[in-house]
């Protein structure tokens, strides 16, 4: 079976207020790309992806006025999709969900938020984690903006049960910081809030290995090994951290262990950013699949569909220009035998 993450830049100005796609020549949230040609692009990408689960990070927006499962479904049936049955945990006010795209058939699926709410042992994801992070003896709130999705999936054959928790972490760039020292402070602001969010990610995943579940862990993290300067700062990253450090059982993602054991050469990555006053593109590893040592024990195949890394990918005209055109992250999979 596979199961994917994909990250698709503003799916959410790809629908209207009752959740149906927006095939027309109007510009999409994504620089010189109309919204029929990136809404073409992104339900070749899914057809051809042909998942059985995908966490959908940035999803249409739900509140309202607008519902995520209604425009995912509705996007399923146009482009045939067998993975056809959405589902979404906690909402944000981001404009980008956490949703989850499935199989009907496979599996079935359902939210299953775990921790507390009353401040006793680890807090649930939509509420507040306590947190010392500017190392002043105080703890400080922590919450999401973008709470991590729980799912409870279970494959209808084999009555296999897997946890997946997608997970789409704030991105540590000093948006509307001014002048040096400004960015500088933003930034390790923005640093020490991801990695609060992590270990709180980290302390559910401990709760899942101590219990023995299977366990997935998946989405975009903003972050990786050898990534930024800050990272120095504190001497590991975000993505260290949830696969875990030193005594703890590990999860594992074979693209961030290359990155970490491997301190130069090629680097594996998972999106493409253009970067107009260099007038270059910039490549980073920030979607991951992490996987607990039971499914690890099952041999699993991961793939980054990166249209010019994947020779696959390259070969196929169609797919390498949908890949292009759809998101400025590509898809990452893994295949197993459950």
């Amino acid at each position: 079976m596979r199961i994917a993450t994909y990250n698709v830049e503003w799916f959410n100005s790809l629908f209207d207020d009752d959740g149906n796609p927006l095939v027309d020549e109007q510009w999409s949230g994504r620089h010189d790309v109309t919204r029929r040609a990136q809404l073409k692009a992104v339900g070749i990408v899914f057809k051809l992806l042909d998942a059985d689960a995908i966490m959908v990070i940035e999803a249409p927006d739900h509140n309202k006025r607008r519902n995520t499962i209604t425009a995912l479904e509705n996007f399923a049936e146009l482009f045939g999709l067998r993975a056809c049955k959405a589902m979404i945990g906690f909402s944000n006010h981001t404009q980008q969900e956490i949703a989850l795209l499935y199989d009907p058939n496979v599996f079935s699926a359902h939210h299953d938020p775990l921790g507390s709410v009353d401040g006793i042992g680890t807090p649930r994801f939509d509420t507040t984690f306590q947190l010392d992070v500017d190392v002043d003896a105080s703890p400080e709130p922590i919450e999401f903006s973008k709470p991590p999705l729980e799912v409870q999936l279970t494959h209808r054959e084999s009555g296999t049960q897997l946890r997946l928790i997608g997970v789409h972490v704030k991105s540590k760039a000093p948006h509307g910081a001014r002048g040096r020292a400004e960015v500088m402070r933003v930034a390790i602001e923005n640093r020490r809030k991801q990695m609060a969010q992590c270990i709180w990610i980290r302390h559910r995943v401990n709760e899942h290995l101590e219990a023995g579940d299977p366990l997935i862990v998946l989405g975009d993290f903003n972050d990786g090994p050898g990534l930024d300067v800050y990272e120095k700062l504190f001497g590991r990253s975000g993505v260290e951290i949830v696969m875990g450090e030193e005594d703890a059982i590990g999860m594992f993602d074979p693209h961030a262990r290359m990155i970490l054991t491997q301190k130069s050469g090629a680097r594996p990555a998972t999106s493409r950013f253009y970067i107009a006053k260099q007038k270059r593109y910039l490549q980073a590893l920030l979607d991951y699949i992490m996987v607990s040592p039971d499914l690890v024990a099952k041999s699993p195949q991961w793939r980054i569909w990166h249209p010019f890394d994947d020779p696959e990918c390259y070969r196929a005209p169609e797919l390498r220009e949908a890949l292009l055109t759809a998101s400025d992250h590509f898809p990452v999979s893994i295949d197993f035998d459950l």
